[in-house]
């Protein structure tokens, strides 16, 4: 039982994401050398609690955010996990150790009446559309940066305004259209398929092909810079403005929960807290002793 095995098994039989494999490999990479390097193991299925606490005191040491380690640790326990389904005599060394306390995260969220700047006009630039496509898509719809980037035109349904999500673990939701993006997004797929003729990729770079993850963050950054005073400007905040306007606007939080593919109903709970902040507000301008 080795961290390779492990991958393994998060790649072929969990589907995880390419990002969360990538977070598991990092962090039980690290693991394994500092046990390596400190207590000359080779297997850290061997390790002991003693050693966890070590290399986290290490990191802790070395300026590792709290928030951070506590995600190496969770990368650990889930590890000795998959090492206790295969061998029950194995110990989980993460067990005992506790997560370190973390400052509660504010989701951060475009404001309503920054967003209404955001133009719908159909520009003549293809690149400009695209650009266009991309904010919209991520404010209208909620998902993830990875999620976008990963569509293909077949997986909107322009007869039923809907769009195919596949999110984390390869898990699909379906998600509303309104019929303005849905306009855009079938103008842009006519218009991509004029330049790029049997191109299977959705969103694509001025040569056609996929386009990257970094050039989606840039443009998002780009074009929210000429709306809002918001100081970080990424996808995600998109997808925090879409679950927050939702909220504010009186969408139930289930509901909210299914849009953003969450497994969790705490995970959507991070943006109520804006919720609420709006339903102060409206009881103060309509309680007779508000």
């Amino acid at each position: 039982m080795t961290p390779e095995d492990f991958i393994t098994y998060l790649r072929h039989e969990k589907r995880a994401s390419e990002n969360t494999i990538t977070a598991y490999s990092t962090d039980l990479l690290q693991f394994s050398a500092f046990c390596a390097g400190r207590f000359d193991l080779a297997n850290i299925s061997n390790a002991q609690t003693i050693m966890v606490r070590e290399w986290l005191a290490q990191l802790k040491s070395d300026g590792t955010d709290n928030r951070s380690i506590n995600r190496k640790l969770s990368s650990l326990r889930s590890f000795y996990k998959y090492c206790q389904r295969l061998d029950a005599s194995v110990s989980n060394p993460a067990t005992g150790v506790s997560a370190l306390k973390t400052k509660k995260r504010t989701a951060l969220f475009v404001p309503e009446s920054d967003m209404a700047k955001h133009s719908l006009a159909t520009p003549d630039d293809f690149i400009a559309l695209r650009n266009l496509l991309i904010v919209e898509l991520l404010y209208q719809t909620g998902m993830r940066r990875a999620e976008l980037r990963s569509l293909s035109p077949e997986k909107f349904d322009f007869n039923r305004l809907s769009v195919k999500i596949t999110g984390k673990g390869n898990k699909q939701r379906l998600v509303p259209l309104t019929p303005s993006i849905a306009e855009l997004v079938s103008f842009y797929i006519k218009e991509k398929e004029a330049r790029f003729p049997g191109n299977p990729y959705f969103l694509v770079s001025k040569a056609g092909k996929p386009i990257s993850f970094t050039t989606i963050h840039n443009t998002v950054s780009q074009e929210l810079g000429g709306i809002t005073t918001l100081d970080k400007r990424s996808p995600h905040v998109l997808r925090h403005t879409f679950a927050t306007h939702l909220l504010n606007n009186g969408a139930p939080l289930m509901a909210v929960k299914e849009l953003l593919g969450h497994t969790s109903l705490a995970a959507t709970q991070v943006y109520t807290h804006n919720s609420i902040a709006q339903l102060k507000k409206i009881h103060q301008q309509a309680h007779p002793k508000g």
